[in-house]
């Protein structure tokens, strides 16, 4: 169980470090939105999900899984908003320079 725990967490590192090339490399905002959603949440559930292998207490397995639901529901609701909120800025910006 060690080993797996190890190599959620190793995965779950190399994601968020996917992510984070992602954030620079991309050329716009809605591609850089992407690789900051996408990929840093399942790093981070990743990571998440090996720490709950690597401890034998409940409460603390309680913890990281409240941890998990909570970032599962507000990651990509959170993105969604950004996204949504510069398309429609993007939008207006076009309506008034008409």
């Amino acid at each position: 169980m060690i080993i797996i725990g190890w190599i959620l967490l190793l995965l779950g590192s190399a994601f968020c470090l996917i992510g984070t090339l992602g954030l620079m490399r991309f050329p716009d905002f809605f591609s850089r939105v992407h690789a900051a959603g996408i990929v840093d949440s399942l790093g981070a559930i990743l990571i998440l999900l090996g720490l709950i292998t690597q401890t034998q207490d409940v409460l603390i397995i309680i913890k990281l899984l409240l941890i998990l639901l909570f970032m599962m529901l507000t990651g990509p609701t959170a993105v969604h908003a950004l996204a949504r909120a510069a398309l429609l800025d993007a939008k207006d910006k076009n309506s008034n320079n008409k």
